[in-house]
């Protein structure tokens, strides 16, 4: 994890483990582990694994990112087996990282070690292989990393393999991705906590303070009623109700949020979740006015608007929202664009043919809820290259959730899917 209250030796080792496993397969020229300052700062970012393979006889290259940091584990309560105990139990690989996005790494490794069996002297393509050391904790230095490496990184395709596909069996190519606007906001009321008995119902405490004004960021429906944040436009493809309710683990009596078709609320519009609060806990709990309370606010942004401008929508609306004239302060705003794909190039038609070859079933061009914002930063620094967002995952991976998993099948398809797009690559010309 790339979090600082974890220990970050753990996070080296896996760099050079990553290393070892680019070195092992005889392709590349060069395998380092580096690190990129953080702009504005002191500091470094985590260690990435940059491995690089120049083209020979004329042929494109490609460049492929996956990450191998993961998110924390959350209360080992909670999972059936031990997170970073990898367990096999019923066709599905258990463990935190299993799917996002140590999968994304072994996709790259056992593809490229198939390639380079099979055309041996004959493999032309050229291959820079990037991965990741902090893409869960906000890959702070990944734009310094792709100025400091730019040649090196530079290439006619870039494969992203952080995603997922449609289910276990049909693969997905994902061509529109949400932004994000990530932010926490501190609300005060009063200088110092009070009795609630002696001062409630005239002195307005933080928390009351805090729930009405969040609660003023939906419509009755659950859906975004914050004015500046905008939807996208796009059909979706078929999604039932039950579907959503047996992969996002709807209780029986819980209803989905939101209107329009399901997945164009998940593809298409923004989102607003609470991921965190700071006030008294239930075993701390007194009858006591809070003078303040802090929460973590992450939005997802529709493709099309900028983070930037989805973050001054917010805070426009939180402020003029907020009641009783409490105090907000606005810290660690963290933001990313969205991304719609060009489907136009070859390298997209050459991707959908190996995933059709390589699954054995038709692809779909997926949105995704979540969100890359470092892709962002690619197409930035390599206009030209064609951006091809593939994955393992499938809806029930549970990716940055207990009992997180990888389907056995999927993965296999994935490996064979990347290989073929390997070998198609390497007998194309520039």
């Amino acid at each position: 994890m790339a979090w600082p209250a974890f220990d970050q030796t753990q996070l080296e080792r896996s760099a050079d483990a990553v290393a070892t496993l680019a070195r092992d397969t005889g392709v590349f020229d060069e395998v380092r582990v580096l690190r990129a300052a953080i702009a504005g700062t002191d500091e470094h970012g985590q260690p990435a694994v940059l491995a690089t393979r120049a083209a020979r006889n004329g042929k494109p290259t490609i460049l492929l990112y996956a990450h191998h940091d993961v998110q924390p584990p959350g209360d080992d309560a909670l999972w059936e087996t031990p997170p970073f105990e990898p367990t096999v139990r019923d066709g599905r690989l258990y463990g935190r990282g299993a799917a996002d996005d140590k999968a994304g790494i072994m996709a790259h490794i056992a593809s490229i070690r198939a390639v380079s069996e099979v055309l041996g002297d004959d493999l032309d393509l050229g291959i820079a292989m990037f991965i990741e050391g902090e893409e869960e904790y906000g890959s702070r230095s990944f734009a310094q990393f792709l100025s400091d490496n730019k040649e090196s990184l530079r290439a006619d395709a870039i494969v992203v393999a952080d995603s997922g596909n449609w289910d276990s069996v049909t693969p997905g190519l994902t061509v529109s991705l949400r932004g994000n606007a990530r932010f926490t906001v501190r609300v005060r009321t009063l200088d110092h906590a009070s009795h609630s008995g002696m001062f409630g119902g005239a002195a307005p405490d933080a928390m009351m303070t805090t729930i009405r004004m969040l609660s003023t960021m939906w419509n009755q429906d659950g859906s975004v009623a914050v004015e500046g944040m905008t939807e996208r436009d796009a059909p979706t493809p078929d999604y039932a109700e039950e579907t959503l309710r047996d992969e996002a683990g709807l209780l029986s009596g819980t209803t989905p949020i939101g209107n329009g078709s399901i997945l164009s609320r998940i593809w298409n519009k923004p989102s607003i979740t609470v991921i965190g609060i700071d006030a008294t806990s239930v075993a701390a709990a007194s009858n006591t006015l809070l003078p303040e309370v802090t929460v973590v606010i992450s939005a997802r942004v529709a493709p099309g608007q900028t983070g930037e401008d989805a973050y001054a929508a917010l805070e426009r609306h939180l402020r003029a929202h907020a009641p009783f004239g409490a105090e907000l302060t606005f810290s660690d705003v963290d933001l990313g664009n969205g991304f719609l794909v060009d489907t136009s190039g070859w390298a997209v038609a050459l991707t959908r043919d190996a995933m059709r070859d390589g699954y054995g079933v038709e692809p779909v061009d997926l949105g995704v809820g979540g969100s890359i914002p470092f892709i962002a930063d690619l197409v930035r620094e390599f206009p030209a290259a064609q951006i091809l967002v593939t994955g393992v995952e499938d809806p029930y991976s549970r990716a940055h959730s207990p009992n997180e998993s990888l389907h056995l099948d999927t993965f296999r398809h994935a490996v064979a899917t990347e290989a073929l797009m390997l070998a198609r690559m390497n007998a194309r010309d520039l």
